[in-house]
């Protein structure tokens, strides 16, 4: 077995799923997997000219390749087969769909719990009362879940009884939403470290690179105050269309912060790093982030990209660095 794993290094909405999709090109996977998260998710991808926004299903299904919402995610039944639709009348073969055995399911009462949320500013998905109902071993798992049993798979079956199984990771979320990891409450409510997608059958020995995905610039959806009172940050969203795949709401946008970055890449164990919207930077000729409590400028685009270099944690070289400008691909 062999596994490689994409995680979010930020707040989330980094374009992991374009990161997915473009890893995905090459056809070396047999598997692809979404290892947390579940309807709050929202991953954009571009694919033979039109535009997807996914929020269960892996983007293995737009290339042929087995797609598995894994053991670590929630899933909304009624979501899901309006996914199906939308993906199928979209020309996209959903045949190789599937969901863990032991996912759990998101209920009507998960819905109405969430609704009721005024503090946190969730997506109202119902993500955090299933995972609650979880943990409380209260909660429906897939398995059990009717009109789910077409779709149900057996991980340990699926992996560990089949030969040559090479599995592609897809994470939701970020690691600053972390429930453990991040700026507690204002978290998502699953775990979003690469290590989560081991909980999903696979063995630490299998895992052979961590694509660690981020942004050159930060943003947060949520409650909780994070944009300065600057108008450069009104055109970042607006240039780099900085809004909530999911629910639309706009994004509060801060320069990168390289302190927490090394922080997400110590943690994750990445291998290899995308920082996507350096033609959002282009746009806008203004090249800066925070190091050490400090607001960095640079003049130019090499001069910053250069800096993250040098000061990352990140050991790998910096041929397995990408700054990416191009929404189809990471190069």
């Amino acid at each position: 077995m062999l596994a490689d794993i994409v995680v979010g290094l930020q707040h989330g909405d980094e374009a992991k799923g374009k990161v997915t999709h473009h890893l995905c090109k090459d056809g070396n996977y047999t598997h692809v997997l979404r290892f947390n998260g579940g309807g709050n998710a929202g991953h954009t991808i571009y694919h033979e000219g039109k535009k997807f926004i996914t929020h269960h299903i892996p983007a293995g299904v737009f290339h042929g390749i087995k797609s598995i919402i894994g053991s670590g995610c929630v899933v909304n039944v009624r979501a899901f087969f309006k996914e199906l639709e939308m993906l199928r009348k979209g020309g996209i073969d959903t045949s190789l769909v599937k969901i863990a055995s032991n996912c759990h399911i998101i209920t009507n009462n998960h819905l109405d719990e969430d609704e009721k949320d005024k503090t946190i500013g969730t997506t109202k998905r119902g993500n955090g009362p299933a995972y609650k109902s979880k943990y409380e071993r209260s909660g429906i798992q897939a398995k059990d879940a009717l009109e789910l049993r077409p779709f149900i798979i057996d991980l340990y079956e699926e992996f560990h009884n089949n030969n040559d199984v090479r599995i592609l990771c897809e994470g939701a979320q970020g690691f600053e939403l972390d429930i453990d990891w991040g700026d507690y409450p204002y978290v998502t409510s699953s775990h979003c470290v690469a290590a989560s997608a081991l909980l999903n059958g696979i063995p630490p020995q299998a895992v052979r690179h961590i694509w660690g995905v981020g942004k050159v610039y930060d943003t947060y959806v949520g409650q909780k105050r994070f944009e300065p009172d600057e108008d450069i940050f009104s055109m970042l969203r607006h240039i780099g269309e900085e809004y909530g795949a999911t629910t639309g709401r706009p994004r509060q946008c801060n320069w990168l912060d390289l302190d927490a970055l090394n922080r997400s890449v110590n943690i994750n164990g990445v291998t290899h790093m995308v920082l996507n919207k350096i033609d959002v930077l282009e746009k806008v000729n203004r090249w800066c982030l925070k190091h050490k409590g400090k607001l960095q400028s640079f003049k130019s685009r090499k001069d910053m990209c250069d800096y993250i270099i040098n000061n990352s944690t990140f050991k790998s070289k910096s041929k397995n660095v990408y700054f990416s400008g191009n929404k189809h691909s990471i190069l």
